[in-house]
């Protein structure tokens, strides 16, 4: 009987258990009112009105029903008020005509699958029925998580909606607001790293909101209560930026989101706090964080397109809210834009260096170029192609990130390189100095390993490949790669190591931070382009001993190599590099690797996040006694070349300078290629 009655009552508790977790599925589910909203969660509407104005003349109705104790009536009017504000007239969008139109990117995401940087993921679905925010993706990844709560898929489901004006698509807007905020609370008002409540979640969450909240004006579709949640959250974002910001380009995402909460919805009381806040803080962060040759100090060609981008929305918000910002600000814009006009490759792709990703700058420099009156800049991001010829370039220098960008011209089969020169950057660094990218024809041939990924399995793999000397053209001292060195430059690189001048370019410095290496040893690297014709690159290595050197050449995915004595040729159909050391040990041990994995990880390349592939790396191994010169020929040739002989060899060699003779063709040149100071370099054409 016992057993009997044990039985019944874990069958009636099991059923209690479920059913109550059903209702509470449909009790969220369901909140379509104001009224709905305040019956299950009276706290949370309560909240909405401790955070406004409400001496505001606009909010008199509001005011009056709250006195009153009449919280639902103080809602309506409170959603009437922001149905006709000035704010919604200007950010509102006209509704679609009801239509049953698809898009097949935005059903993806009805099904709860996100694709988040490259990874596509479904997010499960928890026993209250709410999804699992926490959910880290298939390959258990927090960056996953965390860039799923962001929120940038809801902007990709409503523009479906104004697309199509299928109503699936603005149903879906709300139930997911709805799920999230109520399973996102209580805000726990510190600093988090987790996947919901961390700083550049919580900015991309504000920003993404105040656009659909207004866009969405006038819908149905986004019923009451969820516009209500809406209001009782955005102060708790706004808060945590405020009080929970970070540095360099976090800043500038954290910041702008303040701004967007503060200007946008004035009725807050804080607002006019919040503002000003944000304006301090970031112009403060502005001066901190670009440098005066208009790169952003984390040197990374992604994150200053970030900060560029947060800068410029700043920018607008303070225009809509009426504030003006210190001359300075527009003018750093405009610098920085000139930075990635100057540095793009001649595809349209800005430089893949440190924690980057290889996308195209093109569009985003014709639209600085318009906005600034730039043709110059039209110019070289068109090839030419609008705007008009640029009276510099078409080599630059950035003295205070120490970047030199070499290029023949302004066309689409240009030479380019970029010679790492600088500091190691103030945040997302690689161990790089002195690294050497390279590209010719429309075409990468020599190219940085990328970044992989920051957590998770992918990360674990490759993590201290992408950041590591490994990973990049540089050299190892006895298997040893660089340390870290200075985040910031201090002044900006003397010019003494560089000249451009209208027949050749030069570059040179120096590191001696070998991680773990016994003694002492330093590498100096000196970059001689002869405009249009080929590169010439020059090693000196100072030692206390005898040393193991490799010279590390990553080559992209896409290049055919041959491997011939000391002389790499990579080819691709439009055009050859070929890669040779001219001067150096007689014992040299040439090495193909692609694909690696054991002993160690090498020959991978990530042109984006989550992205990699097999590339092949050429290395170099020889053993100096010390103190030793390496010389190194890298010659472009295109597919329609007619003489492709060539020949290099070392004339002399100082302390202060090797002079070397280079014959391509029918044409000689004698070069004299000092190891620091621009002030030896000699070029000179030999008729013969």
């Amino acid at each position: 009987m016992n057993r009997m009655f044990s039985k019944a009552l874990f069958s009636l508790l099991l059923f209690l258990c479920v059913t109550g977790l059903s209702s509470a599925q449909q009790s969220w589910e369901k909140l379509h009112t104001a009224a709905d909203l305040y019956e299950a969660h009276p706290e949370i509407l309560r909240s909405i009105f401790s955070h406004l104005d409400l001496d505001r003349p606009e909010l008199a109705a509001v005011k009056a029903a709250r006195d009153k104790g009449d919280w639902v009536g103080a809602a309506d009017n409170l959603l009437a008020y922001y149905a006709h504000s000035p704010v919604a007239q200007s950010l509102a969008r006209d509704l679609p005509d009801r239509g049953n139109g698809r898009i097949a990117a935005a059903d993806t995401i009805l099904q709860d699958v996100f694709t988040i940087q490259n990874v596509k993921g479904k997010v499960p679905i928890l026993p209250d029925g709410h999804r699992d925010w926490y959910y880290k993706g298939p390959n258990n990844d927090r960056e996953w998580a965390w860039l799923s709560n962001r929120h940038s898929q809801l902007l990709q489901v409503m523009d479906a909606y104004f697309e199509t004006g299928n109503p699936v698509y603005a149903v879906y807007l709300d139930r997911f607001l709805r799920d999230f905020i109520l399973k996102s609370m209580p805000y726990p008002a510190e600093k988090g790293t987790e996947s919901i409540w961390r700083g550049l979640e919580v900015a991309a969450r504000a920003k993404a909101w105040t656009r659909l909240f207004y866009a969405m004006n006038g819908s149905t579709h986004l019923r009451p209560a969820t516009r209500l949640l809406l209001l009782s959250s955005l102060p708790d974002h706004a808060h945590y930026n405020r009080h929970f910001h970070g540095g360099n380009n976090w800043l500038t995402m954290e910041i702008s989101a303040l701004a967007t909460v503060a200007a946008y919805f004035p009725e807050f009381k804080d607002s006019e706090a919040w503002l000003d806040y944000a304006i301090g803080a970031m112009t403060e962060s502005m001066r901190d964080q670009v440098y005066p040759d208009g790169v952003q100090t984390e040197l990374t060609s992604h994150y200053h397109n970030v900060s560029l981008h947060n800068f410029e929305l700043f920018q607008s918000i303070c225009e809509v809210a009426g504030r003006e910002l210190p001359a300075f600000f527009p003018e750093t814009i405009r610098q920085m834009y000139g930075y990635i006009a100057r540095a793009v490759r001649p595809d349209g792709y800005r430089i893949l260096n440190n924690d980057g990703d290889r996308g195209s700058d093109r569009e985003l420099i014709l639209r600085g170029a318009d906005a600034f009156d730039r043709p110059d800049w039209a110019y070289i991001a068109s090839n030419g192609n609008n705007g008009s010829l640029p009276s510099d370039g078409p080599s630059y220098f950035f003295p205070w990130a120490g970047q030199l960008i070499s290029r023949s011209g302004f066309d689409s089969l240009a030479h380019w390189s970029f010679f790492d020169m600088g500091p190691w950057g103030s945040g997302h660094q690689h161990n790089d100095k002195l690294h050497l990218s390279l590209s010719a024809f429309g075409q990468d041939f020599l190219v940085d390993a990328g970044r992989f990924a920051y957590t998770g399995a992918l990360a674990e793999k490759f993590r201290p490949y992408a950041r590591g000397s490994q990973g990049h053209n540089v050299l190892l001292l006895d298997g040893k790669g660089q340390g870290s060195g200075p985040t910031h430059a201090s002044s900006p690189l003397d010019r003494r190591f560089v000249e451009i001048t209208e027949r050749y370019d030069f570059g040179s410095q120096s590191f001696d931070r070998f991680e773990g290496l016994e003694g002492k040893a330093s590498h100096s690297r000196s970059l001689l382009y002869l405009r249009g014709k080929f590169w010439l690159l020059v090693d000196r290595i100072s030692s206390d001993r005898p040393r193991t050197i490799q010279a590390l050449w990553h080559w992209h995915p896409d290049i055919a190599l041959q491997l011939q004595g000391l002389e790499v040729a990579g080819s691709h159909p439009g055009g050859s590099l070929t890669l040779s050391l001219v001067s150096g040990p007689r014992e040299v041990d040439l090495q193909s690797i692609r694909g690696q994995e054991i002993p160690e990880i090498q020959g991978w390349y990530s042109p984006e996040y989550n992205r990699y592939e097999p590339n092949t790396l050429t290395s170099f191994e020889l053993r100096i006694p010390a103190t030793q010169t390496l010389v190194w020929l890298l010659l472009p040739r295109s597919s329609s070349s007619g003489d492709t002989s060539y020949r290099a060899r070392v004339l002399s060699e100082t302390n202060t300078y090797v002079k070397v003779e280079v014959q391509v063709g029918r044409e000689t040149w004698e070069l004299q290629v000092p190891y620091y100071d621009r002030d030896t370099v000699a070029v000179s054409q030999v008729m013969r």
